[in-house]
C-alpha cells in the first residue's frame, strides 16, 4: 500500500502585492485617523462603515473593468445550483459603496446626507514600489445638494485636516478647477457629441503633469518622441483646435479674477463653460469670506487628473515641500488627496440625478508626508517594563504594572524566562522601552525599588565621558510608594 503522500508545509510569506503593517506602524495610522475623524465631525459629518463586500452589480461601472468582473478587482461567484450565482467584490473604493448605501437608505436618512467613512480597500492590479493590492482611504462626501457652499465647505475641511494632523500652512495647497469648464473648452473645439474624440482629448489632458504644454499640443496634434524614443501618435486635430486646450491649462494667472478672465476666453460661447467659471467664482468667494486665502486653496485649471470622472468642481491637496528621491534629486512631495463633484453616481440605483460631493484622503501618503516633516516619530515608544528578579514573586510585579497602568502609564510584566537578566533588558530595548523597574530581594526587604532610565542610559552609552556618566545617572533608586510618581517625572521628561 502506498504511503500517503506528505503535504509540504505552506510557505510563510505575504501574497503579492499585499504588506503586514506592526505595531507602531497602526498605532500611528490609529492616531491619524483619530485626529481627521474629529475635524470631520467638528465640520458635522457622521461616521458610516459599510460593508467590505459589494455586489458586482453595484460597482456597476465604476469597475476598472466591467467586461471581465474579476479583474481590477478581487471577485468571486457565490454559489448557486443553477450557476447563476451573484457576483461579489471586495471594495475598491469608499465611494462606489456610498452611492448604493444611500440609494437604499435613503428614506431613512437626512438630506443632505454628511458622511465620513475610513478603512481598507482593494484592488487586483498589478504591485509596484510602494503600490499595495491593499490600503486605507479616508473620506468625506456631501449627498444631495448641488449648491456650491457644499464644495468650497469640502475644500475648507481638508484645509484645516492637513493643518491639524500635522502639515503647516505653507507646506501645502489645494488646489481647485471645474470639470464643466472643460466641456466648455471641448465645445469650443468643435468636437461636438464626438465621444470618441472627447475621450481622446481627455487622456491626453491627462498628461499635461508628464508631457506639459508642448507635449499636450503635440499629442493633440501629430504625435510627439517619448523619452525613449518611441513615437507616440497624435490625436490628430488641427493647430487651431488644440489652441483651447492649452489656453485652458495654462490660465492660471496671478490672481483667482485673472484666471477666471483667462477660462473665459478659453470657453468662448460655451454655456457649459460659463457655467463651471460661475461655480468656480461662487466656491472662490465662499472660501474668501470664510478666511482661506490663496495660500491655502486657489482655482488653478492646471489640476487635471480626475476631469473624466467627475462631473462639475474637482479638488487636489498637493504637499509643496521638497523632498530627496530614491536618487538623491530633489523634488515635491506631491498630491495626497482629490476629489470633486459625482453628480451621475446615485442615479445608477434610483434614475434620478442626486447630486454629490466629497474627497479622499490617501492615508499612507499622508502619513509618509508626516513622517518627512518629523510630526511622526520613526519609533513609537513602547510599554514600561517590569523586570522579574523572582518567579515566586510575580503577584509584587503584577501589582506594580497594575499601579502604573491605573495612573493611565503604558506598563508590562515581563513574560519570558526570567533566568537570564540581561535577556530581560535586551527585550525592553527590542520593545523601545523607556523605563526597566527592577525590585529584587534586597530591594523588596528595603521598600525601595530601581528604576533605569533606557532612554538617557543609550544617550549617555553613546556619547557621555565617565565624569558626565556620574553626575548624569539613568538608574534611580526610590521608596516603593513613589513607585509611580517618578517613573511619571522620568516619561515626562522624555517627551
Amino acid at each position: 500500500m502506498a504511503k500517503p503522500k506528505k503535504q509540504p508545509r505552506p510557505k510563510a510569506v505575504t501574497p503579492k502585492g499585499f504588506r503586514d503593517y506592526f505595531g507602531e506602524e497602526v498605532t500611528q495610522r490609529t492616531e491619524m485617523l483619530r485626529t481627521i475623524a474629529g475635524v470631520y465631525h467638528r465640520y458635522g459629518f457622521d461616521a458610516l462603515e459599510s460593508s467590505a463586500v459589494e455586489t458586482v452589480e453595484a460597482l456597476g461601472k465604476f469597475l476598472p473593468d466591467v467586461d471581465r468582473p474579476n479583474e481590477g478587482v478581487f471577485a468571486w461567484q457565490e454559489f448557486d445550483e443553477g450557476g447563476n450565482g451573484d457576483w461579489m467584490a471586495l471594495r475598491y473604493d469608499l465611494t462606489a459603496p456610498l452611492a448604493r448605501v444611500y440609494a437604499q437608505h435613503r428614506n431613512d436618512l437626512p438630506t443632505p446626507y454628511r458622511r465620513y467613512a475610513m478603512g481598507p480597500v482593494w484592488r487586483n492590479e498589478k504591485p509596484g514600489p510602494g503600490r499595495y493590492r491593499q490600503f486605507y482611504q479616508c473620506d468625506a462626501d456631501t449627498v444631495g445638494t448641488a449648491s456650491m457652499a457644499a464644495d468650497a465647505e469640502i475644500c475648507a475641511m481638508l484645509s484645516d485636516t492637513l493643518e491639524t494632523v500635522g502639515i503647516p500652512r505653507g507646506d501645502y495647497l489645494v488646489r481647485v478647477n471645474n470639470r464643466k469648464v472643460l466641456n466648455g473648452v471641448l465645445e469650443a473645439m468643435g468636437l461636438g457629441e464626438d465621444a470618441a474624440a472627447r475621450d481622446n482629448v481627455l487622456r491626453t489632458i491627462d498628461k499635461f503633469d508628464k508631457v506639459g504644454q508642448a507635449g499636450v499640443r503635440e499629442l493633440l496634434t501629430k504625435g510627439r518622441l517619448d523619452a525613449s524614443g518611441a513615437f507616440i501618435d497624435g490625436v490628430g486635430l488641427s493647430d487651431d483646435q488644440a489652441e483651447p486646450v492649452i489656453a485652458f491649462l495654462t490660465s492660471k494667472a496671478a490672481d483667482t479674477a485673472g484666471t477666471l478672465a483667462n477660462l473665459r476666453a478659453a470657453v468662448g460661447n460655451s454655456k457649459i463653460g460659463a457655467d463651471g467659471i460661475a461655480e468656480l467664482e461662487q466656491i472662490g468667494a465662499l472660501l474668501d469670506a470664510g478666511g482661506y486665502g490663496s495660500d491655502r486653496i486657489e482655482i488653478d485649471p492646471s489640476v487635471v487628473r480626475g476631469l473624466g470622472y467627475y462631473t462639475g468642481p474637482v479638488y487636489e491637496a498637493e504637499l509643496t515641500f521638497e523632498i530627496f528621491d530614491e536618487k538623491g534629486r530633489k523634488r515635491q512631495f506631491g498630491s495626497v488627496s482629490g476629489g470633486g463633484r459625482y453628480d451621475d453616481l446615485v442615479k445608477r440605483f434610483t434614475g434620478q440625478e442626486v447630486p454629490a460631493t466629497g474627497i479622499s484622503i490617501g492615508v499612507d501618503r499622508l502619513l509618509a508626508a508626516l513622517r518627512e516633516k518629523g510630526r511622526i516619530g520613526a519609533q513609537a515608544q513602547g510599554p514600561v517594563v517590569v523586570t522579574v528578579m523572582d518567579r515566586d514573586r510575580m503577584a509584587d510585579y503584577q501589582a506594580m504594572v497594575a499601579e502604573l497602568r491605573n495612573a493611565g502609564i503604558r506598563a508590562e510584566v515581563y513574560l519570558g524566562n526570567p533566568k537570564n537578566f540581561g535577556n530581560q533588558l535586551k527585550y525592553a530595548d527590542k520593545r523601545n522601552s523607556p523605563i526597566a523597574v527592577i525590585e529584587g530581594g534586597d530591594e523588596k526587604a528595603g521598600g525601595i525599588v530601581q528604576i533605569k532610565d533606557l532612554i538617557l542610559g543609550a544617550k549617555i552609552a553613546e556619547s557621555a565621558t565617565l565624569e558626565e556618566w556620574k553626575e548624569r545617572p539613568s538608574q534611580f533608586e526610590v521608596p516603593r510608594g513613589d513607585l509611580v510618581a517618578k517613573v511619571r517625572e522620568i516619561l515626562d521628561s522624555q517627551d
